[in-house]
């Protein structure tokens, strides 16, 4: 499933088909995104950008790999000006095959160095942790795993829930190929299936199976515990960062990130969109309504979540994660996993 998205034209998951933003007086010309993002995650942020601005912001939605496909298919012939991508290597993979254009110096240094393509050809606009999500009644803090790694332990057999075929979880797996190996992280995953790994969906489907004491322990993103989970208060869930140990292999840190595409005849429209979403009014909306990490220099996250600074983290430039992303679809494929 995910393979095929990465080498074939696939059809777009537009159920909304390709929707306007509320803008102002329409004068400012047009700008078309294709977002992998969810649209009630960021189409009230896209819809103050047009109203500001008077662009014609139109959007495409759908699954950030699929999208990424299409663009790779449809070359200088998309009609696309930016992609807005939920995931790091699904950015880096157009980049390496010439796909993105760079986004300017000024919205770049807003951003610290490792949440941004090294030759600035895209640029992370929020972070999300990849964490152990845990039922609060079922394992006492103590008792968690300091590493994702010692889920395949007898003790956690048939307790571990995960969305194998989201893109959060597949960039996971690329950043423990490069940091572990390719047979070290095929045998932690051989062994994570072994050991009764229950899966799912999405990462809300997998809180939810926590919270309700279906399993005991999900592998999830960090804001979905704040902002899919405001209308469940009380919910027996918390987060637990993993890998922080000495000896840990670190929490893995992801970003949602921008591209402006190549060839694009809007290209003074993209920066004012990059530069607008790495503003603060709009890593404000992030931080507050997606309880996202804010990216841009200055702006602090949420009060409940530790510092990204005072974080131990897989030790991967994000940059690396697009080298061979088919290779880690293989590999999810291989053990059996999707």
């Amino acid at each position: 499933m995910w393979k095929k998205a990465l080498v074939v034209l696939v059809p777009l998951l537009l159920a909304s088909g390709l929707g306007a933003c509320e803008n102002g007086d329409g004068d400012g010309g047009q700008l078309i995104v294709y977002s992998g993002r969810n649209e009630n995650l960021v189409k009230p942020i896209l819809d103050r950008f047009a109203k500001k601005t008077g662009i014609d912001i139109r959007v495409k939605y759908g699954d950030t790999a699929e999208l990424a496909a299409t663009l790779l298919e449809e070359g200088e012939a998309t009609e696309a000006d930016v992609f807005f991508s939920q995931d790091a290597g699904a950015l880096a993979a157009l980049a390496s095959r010439g796909r993105l254009t760079g986004i300017e110096k000024p919205s770049l240094d807003l951003v610290p160095e490792r949440f941004r393509d090294p030759s600035g050809k895209w640029v992370g606009v929020t972070g999300r942790a990849r964490v152990i999500a845990y039922n609060t009644e079922a394992v006492p803090e103590a008792d968690l795993p300091r590493s994702v790694l010692e889920l395949v332990e007898p003790k956690w057999k048939d307790r571990v829930g995960a969305p194998p075929t989201n893109a959060s979880f597949v960039a996971f797996v690329s950043a423990l190929i490069e940091q572990e190996g390719r047979e070290k992280t095929k045998t932690f995953l051989e062994a994570l299936k072994a050991n009764g790994l229950k899966t799912y969906d999405n990462n809300v489907v997998t809180l939810e199976a926590v919270a309700d004491g279906e399993i005991d322990l999900g592998l999830v993103n960090h804001y979905y515990l704040y902002n899919e989970f405001k209308q469940r208060p009380g919910s027996p869930v918390a987060n637990f960062y993993p890998g922080q140990g000495a000896d840990g292999e670190g929490t893995f840190v992801n970003v949602a990130g921008l591209g402006v595409l190549k060839g694009t005849d809007q290209s003074a429209n993209a920066r004012k969109l990059v530069a607008f979403l790495l503003g603060e009014e709009a890593q404000e909306f992030f931080r507050e309504e997606t309880a996202e990490y804010p990216l841009r220099e200055g702006v602090e996250p949420l009060s409940e979540l530790p510092a990204l600074d005072s974080l131990k983290v897989i030790d991967v430039p994000l940059s690396d994660l697009g080298k061979d992303l088919e290779a880690s679809l293989d590999l999810l494929q291989e053990v059996g996993l999707t």
